[in-house]
């Protein structure tokens, strides 16, 4: 059976989306961003919880606050990005389930007492959702460059609080001159999927 979906959409989702590491000098706007927020606020997550909370950095100085916290090898693709956003987990999330998840508004006290509990929800729920939004930026014509290599207890203290886990950080933008790595081999069908 082959897909339902348009083979160039595959395409640019998938096959020929790479993570950029440089972008061309054109702002992404916060229409952009919101058109793509619409479209992933879909994606599926447990209790429909919705934990994942993105912190736009645009300013000079927010940049610079967040620079000195990426690896060194991170830095000039975060300096240099046109948006970057700071995907991070909402620990407190389950504060929000009576309107997100109303036909069981008790799940809130049910399921999500516990601070430890919650926390590994939102960041397994989080990291689903940080997923969604690469394909939406991808879906918007635009690269994204997601990184984990960077200081997250910094990242908290700079941007967030004690509610909230950092995740990842995303550069966004259009690619730029050699944005590309080659592409790295993947796993084949035979050794990802068993049959039982």
């Amino acid at each position: 059976m082959s897909l339902v979906l348009d083979p160039a959409a595959q395409d640019l989702l998938f096959r020929e989306a790479r993570t950029a590491n440089t972008f061309a000098d054109e702002p992404v706007t916060d229409e952009q961003v919101r058109a793509i927020y619409d479209l992933v606020k879909y994606g599926p997550t447990a209790f429909n919880q919705s934990p994942l909370r993105i912190t736009l950095v645009r300013s000079a100085e927010a940049r610079e606050r967040l620079v000195q916290h990426m690896a060194e090898g991170n830095r000039p693709k975060t300096a240099s990005a046109p948006l970057v956003a700071v995907l991070s987990a909402d620990n407190e999330f389950h504060e929000e389930l009576p309107q997100l998840f109303p036909h069981f508004p008790q799940a809130k006290d049910a399921f999500f007492a516990e601070r430890p509990v919650r926390e590994g929800s939102a960041t397994l729920n989080a990291a689903l959702q940080a997923a969604y939004f690469i394909v939406g930026v991808r879906a918007a014509g635009l690269a994204a460059g997601p990184m984990t290599g960077f200081d997250a207890e910094g990242v908290r203290k700079e941007f967030l609080d004690d509610d909230h886990t950092p995740l990842m950080v995303v550069n966004i933008g259009r690619p730029g001159p050699d944005a590309w790595f080659p592409r790295s081999p993947r796993l084949a069908y035979d050794e990802v999927v068993t049959t039982v």
